[in-house]
């Protein structure tokens, strides 16, 4: 029996992109983009806890396998495949992602259904960057950023890039200025993440939140689950997207 029988299958297409989705759940609105390789079971294990704790979770599958554990193999093969991959930016710096577009529109079709303040996006490894591509949109109010892997962290430059324009940028901090602060969590040796939750820090200042796990780990919600990541992204959604008093996107 797949692991997905109980969500819902779909598609969002937008701007000429189409991606398949998955959801399931009740409640405010959360978007949660998966990592290297795949839809996996862990990723959705993560899903199935965040509709437990009363959301509505949406998954696109953007890569890999679904539902399945990934073959020995396939972790070596997605990598190579996102870099020619014209939605994904692994190697570029001062870049958003083009498939932000297309995240930013699914988001705001899952609030426009469920209603809430807002909604919440939690990107991993590499779509971390993503969650704060997509709070560019006003609509995303409670973004997570799980040890961010993008641009690939070959060189001090690529090491601290956030994989966003300069436009970008400036309205992730003007966002958080105004109160929307991100959630960030990694393993504080994960070589993998470079030093962009130090660039976060600088931009953002109190409105990055910053947890940095003791160990060597890498994914901090599924593979290597750490329980205090888990409680801290878990508590941030609820507090973002379940009081009332978060103000609601124009």
């Amino acid at each position: 029996m797949s692991l997905l029988a109980q969500w819902e299958a779909g598609r969002h297409i937008a701007e000429g992109v189409n991606f398949p989705t998955y959801r399931r759940g009740a409640g405010p609105g959360v978007v949660v983009m998966h990592e290297s390789p795949g839809l996996t079971p862990e990723v959705i294990a993560f899903g199935d806890e965040l509709v437990e704790h009363g959301f509505t979770v949406v998954m696109p599958h953007l890569f890999g396998s679904s539902h399945s554990r990934p073959r020995r193999h396939e972790g070596a093969l997605v990598i190579p495949r996102l870099c020619v991959t014209r939605e994904f930016t692994m190697f570029a710096t001062g870049v958003t992602a083009p498939l932000a577009s297309w995240l930013r529109s699914l988001a705001r079709a899952l609030h426009a259904d469920v209603g809430g303040p807002g909604v919440g996006a939690v990107g991993m490894c590499v779509t971390g960057g993503f969650a704060l591509a997509m709070m560019v949109d006003p609509v995303v109010v409670a973004p997570v950023v799980a040890q961010p892997a993008t641009p690939i962290p070959l060189g001090r430059r690529r090491a601290g890039d956030v994989n966003l324009s300069d436009d970008d940028l400036a309205a992730v901090a003007r966002r958080a200025a105004e109160g929307c602060p991100v959630l960030g969590v990694r393993y504080h040796h994960d070589w993998v993440t470079g030093t962009r939750f130090d660039t976060l820090t600088e931009l953002l200042g109190d409105g990055f939140i910053r947890v940095e796990l003791e160990g060597h780990g890498h994914a901090t919600l599924t593979d290597h689950r750490h329980p205090e990541a888990v409680e801290r992204v878990v508590g941030f959604l609820k507090e973002r997207l379940f009081d009332h008093r978060t103000a609601a996107p124009d």
